[in-house]
């Protein structure tokens, strides 16, 4: 998992509250268990017309915003069904942190296991991000993990919190595994000493 520390990007405005799994990637993609290739698929039901031609109107198709990495959302972000291939699609179109005041336990959780920030600010923080999300491709926002600050297109600069446990995950890019591995000499010499102490097992 690649390690998040700082990141500065374009910042796409998605001002609509519960945004769903199914929205962020539709059932019919849910065929594959590869993490990559779905980034095409990420709202596709708002990014494309029936015909499959993209629709000018869906934010991350306007110029400015093509190359977004941030999204500034609505409240209850990842709501809805518990689908890994959310944050799969997130991912593999080039998004590596998501801005809501609220997101869905289950995707919370996915964010950090696929090197996703999501991050929880107050609704009157969400509305300056989202002021600054609207200026396109001047809406650059950077995202510094280590000092937990957000600094805006004008040098404005907001703070978040965040769980120091997730932080380190993120800051170092550890995975589930990885995570345990870490701990691998504590692990042996636990169970050495229970070798030594109950054969039998």
């Amino acid at each position: 998992m690649d390690k998040f520390s700082s990141l500065t990007g374009v910042a796409a405005p998605l001002p609509i509250i519960n945004i769903d799994t199914d929205m962020i990637i539709p059932k019919q993609y849910l065929k594959t268990i590869k993490r990559t290739g779905l980034g095409t698929a990420l709202f596709s039901e708002m990014r494309y017309n029936e015909d499959g031609t993209e629709n000018p109107d869906f934010v991350l198709n306007k110029p400015g915003y093509r190359g977004a990495t941030i999204i500034v959302a609505g409240d209850n972000f990842g709501c809805g069904s518990s689908r890994e291939h959310a944050p799969w699609a997130l991912l593999d179109f080039g998004i590596r942190c998501v801005i809501s005041t609220s997101f869905a336990d289950i995707f919370y959780n996915n964010c950090f296991k696929n090197g996703i920030l999501p991050l929880v600010v107050t609704p009157e923080q969400l509305k300056l991000l989202l002021d600054d999300a609207e200026r396109g491709s001047n809406a650059t926002l950077t995202v510094d993990l280590e000092s937990q600050t957000i600094k805006g297109p004008d040098g404005g600069t907001l703070h978040f919190d965040i769980d120091p446990s997730r932080k380190q995950i993120l800051l170092e890019g550890l995975d589930d595994i990885a995570g345990t591995l870490k701990s691998d000499p504590s692990i042996s010499s636990f169970e050495n000493k229970m070798a030594a102490d109950r054969p039998w097992l």
